[in-house]
């Protein structure tokens, strides 16, 4: 596809967004939502936002090798690196007022979307070669 960047700094400076956006997002409550309890919703939100993370960060691995992508090495390093991510956001929610951190299964979503959001770019990769 040639409307794809395939400089791996768009997808590193991407990626950072993406890490802002979260910082953002998990530092603030969440005034307005009212969730009946025991609502897992944001389970669906958590694996969402990271499938995306893993997306941009997966496309970074690719493209800094576009001819011969290590799969072996970009799979779990991306899924290690949207675990970590995600476990320190959940910590970073921990301090703020109105939120509740360290959720395991909101991690677990997290690392699920992460997984996938690897695999899916793994999958669709030769689209943009």
């Amino acid at each position: 596809m040639p409307w794809v960047p395939r400089r791996p700094n768009f997808w590193l400076f991407a990626l950072l967004i993406w890490f802002g956006v979260l910082w953002i997002l998990s530092s603030f409550d969440r005034p307005g939502i009212d969730r009946p309890s025991g609502d897992q919703f944001d389970k669906v939100e958590h694996f969402a936002y990271f499938f995306g993370g893993a997306i941009l960060l997966t496309a970074y691995f690719f493209f800094k090798n576009p001819g011969a992508p290590t799969w072996r090495i970009i799979i779990p390093s991306v899924i290690v690196i949207m675990a970590g991510v995600g476990a320190l956001d959940e910590f970073h929610q921990s301090f703020v007022p109105g939120r509740s951190g360290n959720d395991l299964f909101d991690w677990l979503a997290d690392v699920a979307g992460g997984a996938a959001g690897a695999f899916t770019f793994k999958s669709i990769h030769r689209w943009f070669q």
